[in-house]
């Protein structure tokens, strides 16, 4: 599994599925608490990856316990 690296002021992890379908379903089950948290993320998806980066725009581009928060919630689903 990978971990998170923090770099450029930002949180970054590339998600992994076994297809494309999987992958665009952690995406549906990741906006749901996305948006409970109302802490968006920067995302890209290429087939079965989901690229992840995580900063605080309200806090200078920082990050903050905000982006460690989402990142657990991401890394439990």
């Amino acid at each position: 599994m990978h971990t998170w690296t923090e770099h450029n002021n930002a949180l970054h992890k590339t998600f992994e599925f076994s297809s494309f379908l999987k992958a665009m379903d952690w995406i549906q089950k990741a906006s749901i608490e996305i948006e409970k948290l109302n802490h968006h993320p920067k995302w890209t998806n290429i087939y079965n990856k989901v690229i992840v980066s995580l900063t605080t725009y309200d806090a200078g581009n920082i990050v903050t316990e905000k982006d460690w928060q989402l990142a657990q919630i991401l890394d439990a689903i």
